[in-house]
């Protein structure tokens, strides 16, 4: 019973750990990659207790007293992003952007990410092969991600590599020299960019914010760059994994595959499925308890770090009927892939809704779409903590 996430073989299947671990230990203290340790939850019925309860933040200790320094610029400014900040600050900056992730709203972009997705398709519709990643879930969500904020297109691999070290460096002492430099050019970039919108502002979503900031609304410019930052990164990273993770079930579950291709109606609960059954998000953004608490007899103490395991809350068989079986059917899915509460996921409806057309326009134009290699075991998994995704699914169709 051991939770790695710099195990390749955890990377690749964390699912029997993480059973083991519900089952026996259920609030679990192990070591971090950096040589911390942490408190883990693996329950559902836990999970959710914890994201709502307000004793456990997301604000990090050293941020909450603002006179002692948090070290360099970059750092001080993702200190400030919407996952880390206080709760009154959270309300404040969350209410700046929400308007924009309505549901109403997102589905005002339903045509475009159809154009998107059949643009992406008809480059590699000849080839009778692609790339999932590189031709289709990457590009799909940051191009609607980038058209939305105002951000330049043709800086859309300079965001993925961006991306993928900071989320794969996450508590991970061996990126964090790489990460530093990467989060310095992200910021230096983001600095450029809202200098340029504050002299030309347009119709999007950075000169929305500018124009707020103007009207009186307390923003500093630290925030400006915090909010940019996570959206653009929360912005593509859940879909592309929802995107890969879900056409991967699919493709090891035939059966499943057929009966959306032959339902496509049933697209909405195979993508909710999707999100429970291997979920783009392995585990919570860190929380810190602010006093003693007890969760299930463990004696968790003020400044503990805690995470919430959304991988294996996902396949807790008190809240799931047969858990580990991937039905795209399931009518009772109350899954925890964008988390609960206060910080329930921002764009939950955008990557619903690119996930959708993204997988149903695949499949109805590429109807015998396969693995070009058998087996998940010839894919190469994403390190860290937070994402979980593949690398690359080379296909044929």
């Amino acid at each position: 019973m051991k939770i790695d996430f710099l195990n390749e073989s955890f990377i690749r299947n964390p699912f029997p750990a993480y059973k083991q671990v519900r089952e026996k230990d259920p609030v679990y203290r192990f070591l971090l990659p950096n040589g911390l340790y942490a408190w883990i939850v693996t329950r559902h019925e836990d999970a959710i207790a914890v994201f709502r309860d307000s004793r456990f933040i997301t604000t990090p200790p050293h941020v909450m007293d603002i006179t002692k320094p948090t070290g360099p610029i970059h750092k001080e400014i993702m200190s400030r992003n919407l996952l880390s900040v206080s709760p009154a600050d959270h309300r404040r900056l969350r209410r700046l952007v929400q308007k924009a992730f309505t549901p109403r709203m997102v589905e005002k972009l339903r045509g475009r990410i159809v154009d998107i997705a059949n643009e992406l398709l008809d480059k590699v519709q000849h080839k009778e092969e692609m790339n999932l990643i590189e031709d289709y879930a990457f590009p799909l969500p940051i191009i609607v991600i980038c058209e939305m904020l105002g951000v330049p297109f043709k800086d859309q691999d300079q965001f993925r590599k961006w991306s993928d070290t900071i989320m794969e460096s996450v508590n991970n002492p061996q990126l964090a020299e790489q990460s530093e430099q990467v989060m310095s050019a992200f910021v230096d970039y983001l600095r450029g960019l809202i200098a340029e919108k504050r002299n030309h502002l347009q119709d999007d979503l950075i000169s929305d914010l500018i124009r707020v900031e103007e009207d009186g609304d307390v923003l500093s410019e630290e925030e400006m760059y915090a909010l940019v930052f996570v959206l653009i990164i929360a912005g593509h990273e859940t879909t592309v994994n929802l995107i890969g993770n879900g056409m991967l079930a699919l493709l090891e579950h035939s059966d499943q595959r057929e009966k959306l291709q032959s339902q496509p109606e049933l697209i909405h609960s195979a993508v909710e499925e999707m999100l429970r059954y291997d979920g783009p998000a392995e585990v919570s953004n860190i929380r810190w308890a602010t006093e003693d608490v007890e969760l299930q007899g463990k004696p968790v103490r003020k400044g503990d770090m805690l995470l919430i395991s959304l991988a294996t809350a996902n396949r807790d068989k008190e809240a799931f009927e047969e858990p580990d079986m991937f039905d795209i059917t399931r009518e009772t899915n109350n899954h925890l892939a964008f988390g609960k509460g206060v910080h329930f996921c921002l764009g939950a409806p955008l990557a619903r809704l690119e996930g959708e057309i993204a997988i149903s326009t695949l499949l109805q134009r590429m109807p015998k779409l396969r693995l070009k290699k058998t087996g998940r075991d010839s894919l190469q998994w994403r390190p860290g903590m937070i994402i979980r995704g593949v690398k690359e699914i080379p296909l044929q169709f």
